[in-house]
Formats: C-alpha cells, structure tokens, sequence
C-alpha cells in the first residue's frame, strides 16, 4: 500500500510514522507513506496556498490550484483508489470503513486546514471524505494519522499476531470483551477461574459472552 498525504503541515504529521506498529510496517516495506508539503506546489514567493473566502466571513480557505497541481502529479505517476479529504462533516470513521481501505493499493489523503478546502476541490477530485468525530481540529492532520494508524495496522503482516487485529473492539459489531494479565491475584482481585482453566473453546464462549454483555451496557446501538 501507497499513502500519499497532501498538507500545510507534514512535520506536525511525521512522528506517528516514527515508532512503534507504523515505524514497523514502513520498514517492513508493507507500506509506503509519502508527505506533500501543498506549499511546493503554489506560485509567487510567498509559498502562499490559501486566501480570503469570497463573500467575506473569517477564516482563510485552501487554494484550488495548489491543490489541484499536487494531485494532478500524482495522479500522472499511478493510479489511485480513493482521494480522501479529512474534515468533520464526512462520514464518521468506522472500523468497516478501515477493514476496506486496508485492501486499497495506493490512496491520497488530504488534509484540510483553516476553514477548509475551496468547494470546488471536494466536488472535482475528492473521491470519499473522512471525519474521526464530531468535533472540529485546526487542521486535518492529526486526524488523517489516525485513519493511517486504524487502516495500515490491518495490513498482513503488520502485527506480529495477524489475529489481533481481528478480535479488536467493533470487530463484528461488538466491544472486546474484559482482558487480564499476570498477577492473577492483585489486592484481592483475581483473575476469572475461567480464563486459567486451559479450556480454550469454554474461554472462547465466555470471551464471547461478555463482549456480548460489555456491548449491551456501553453501546447498544451496535447491536440494533
């Protein structure tokens, strides 16, 4: 898998790259993420690539043409799957949305930044648009490493136990089930008999059950 993420900012996007699952994955060569600074791409000496909104009102907006000369350049290079654009009124960011992005080959990202992109960008060149929640950044950024870190770790390969990823919360809709880990006894509070048995089928029943009943209490419109 390709990333290719165009943005304002690439040194506020370069460190979740830098350690732990994503760092592993890049070295691995399971992924390649590539950063495009949008101000390389605009014209005039000030490396301007935004301006005032047109029909007044605060807030600076993102330039067409930069935007337009970056993703025309990479779009003459390969083929792409989807140019995702970050912002809070795409559709929320699910974990069957990121088992299908998984599966892409090469994928854009664009970053937002101030109020947003000019209209015309969303409408000419951005194929899905992606928002983490309901809530507003300064920029798309962060929000587009947390898109790379929820899709890139569902890649073969990537974790060092590929069944991990499988029996993450909202996996089959549901809440992953209570987990523990030594001591079995601390303070008094004991680890359930269940899961030292060695009866795997029986732990796999009551893992089951409880991310049943975990599911019901937090979060039952998952099970609507």
């Amino acid at each position: 898998m390709r990333i290719d993420i165009i943005t304002v900012l690439p040194e506020l996007l370069k460190s979740p790259f830098e350690a732990s699952i994503l760092k592993r994955a890049l070295q691995k060569g399971l992924v390649e993420v590539h950063f495009h600074n949008l101000r390389e791409y605009t014209s005039g000496n000030y490396k301007q690539a935004d301006d005032y909104q047109f029909g007044g009102g605060a807030g600076m907006v993102l330039m067409i043409e930069p935007i337009d000369k970056c993703i025309t350049g990479l779009k003459q290079q390969r083929t792409y799957d989807e140019v995702i654009y970050m912002t809070p009124d795409g559709d929320t960011l699910k974990q069957g949305m990121a088992n299908e992005l998984s599966l892409k080959n090469n994928i854009i990202i664009l970053c937002g930044h101030y109020k947003g992109v000019d209209q015309r960008v969303r409408e000419l060149m951005v194929t899905r648009e992606i928002s983490i929640g309901d809530y507003v950044l300064s920029g798309g950024e962060l929000g587009a490493a947390v898109l790379c870190d929820a899709l890139i770790r569902l890649i073969p390969g990537v974790l060092n136990n590929e069944t991990s990823a499988l029996t993450d919360t909202f996996q089959d809709n549901l809440l992953a089930p209570p987990v523990y880990t030594r001591p079995s006894n601390y303070k008094g509070m004991e680890v359930p008999k269940i899961l030292l048995s060695g009866n795997i089928p029986k732990i796999e029943e009551w893992r089951e059950e409880q991310a049943w009943v975990k599911t019901k209490q937090r979060r039952p419109d998952l099970l609507e």
